[in-house]
């Protein structure tokens, strides 16, 4: 089991702008204060992969960074998960 992720942190902007992190700086987080996980596709808008994450906490928002090996895991573990628990039909 994870019990620190590493994670780039920025302040995430809104939608209207071209990319939603403005910035991407390191740091950790433990992956049970995590309350929502977005993946944002690279687009016309923005050309890199934002992951924002919402804080269980205090509901901060934070940028991962897509690129790290801990998120990229994380995202398996979750998309493992999500089988797991869904059927396939």
């Amino acid at each position: 089991a994870l019990s620190l992720l590493t994670l780039s942190q920025g302040v995430p902007l809104s939608r209207n702008t071209r990319c939603s992190c403005i910035e991407i700086s390191n740091g950790s987080v433990n992956p049970r204060s995590l309350e929502k996980l977005e993946v944002i596709p690279a687009s016309q808008s923005c050309p890199r992969v934002e992951i924002i994450a919402t804080m269980k906490k205090n509901g901060e928002k934070r940028c991962l960074n897509p690129e790290s090996k801990t998120i990229k895991n994380l995202l398996k573990a979750i998309n493992k998960q999500r089988t797991k628990r869904s059927p396939r039909t």
